[in-house]
């Protein structure tokens, strides 16, 4: 099919769609992100990304978002502000990265959520292929956050079948004439995707429809200058 033919759910920011292979996210594809760095703030950026995408397409298909992960650690207000309030997300808590793999293709297959959303550590290249095949298949996007399993590992390093791989970090935010804390940004970078070219830019984090924003003043010229990205991953 050519990749113009394909459904896609657009960023709704030029400097993004623009750059991608149809003007969007393929739906119907295995999307991975991962943290800039180990940090809490660098992983939390990169769970939000993956959540205003959930939330988006749930607002476009009308369905919910099953929200996948072996850890306990999510804060549902978090994910609210960013577009997915708790009603519209179905929490699964496997045992392990296996049989979170498995609670995916299951619920991919079943067609019920919009989008799927799951928090791993170990996935392998034969795994994302699996994924890749079945949201395909279903004209479904899975969305898979890489967890990093030390300090010094890159989720990244590993090879994936992924439509497209991004790495998301924080960045100064915009200071404030008054006291208060302004709206935050972050880094993002697409350091791989089919058929197209890695780039990265800042943005203004996911707000409470899903959605990025440039920062005022910087416009267009905020890709161009933060240029693109190289990542040696497959």
């Amino acid at each position: 099919m050519p990749a113009a033919d394909y459904p896609v759910l657009p960023f709704g920011i030029s400097e993004i769609d623009a750059r991608l292979g149809a003007g969007g996210l393929r739906t119907g594809a295995l999307h991975e992100a991962t943290a800039g760095s180990a940090s809490l703030v660098d992983e939390a950026a990169a769970t939000l990304f993956l959540a205003g995408i959930a939330a988006r397409q749930a607002a476009a298909a009308g369905g919910p978002v099953l929200w996948a992960s072996c850890r306990s650690d999510l804060y549902p207000p978090a994910l609210a502000q960013a577009g997915l309030p708790s009603a519209s997300v179905i929490f699964a808590q496997p045992a392990d990265d296996a049989a979170l793999l498995a609670v995916v293709e299951d619920a991919v297959r079943d067609g019920t959520p919009s989008a799927i959303v799951a928090e791993a550590n170990r996935v392998s290249m034969v795994a994302t292929r699996r994924l890749q095949l079945v949201a395909a298949e279903a004209g479904l996007p899975v969305l898979l956050l890489r967890r990093r399993r030390g300090r010094d590992q890159d989720p990244f390093a590993e090879p994936s079948a992924a439509w497209t791989r991004w790495k998301i970090s924080t960045a100064a935010s915009e200071r404030l004439e008054v006291a208060g804390v302004g709206r935050g940004r972050w880094l993002v970078e697409l350091t791989r995707q089919r058929s197209g070219a890695s780039f990265s830019l800042i943005v203004e984090g996911s707000d409470e429809t899903g959605r990025l924003a440039v920062p005022a003043g910087l416009g267009h010229r905020t890709a161009e200058t933060v240029g693109a990205v190289h990542s040696a991953a497959a």
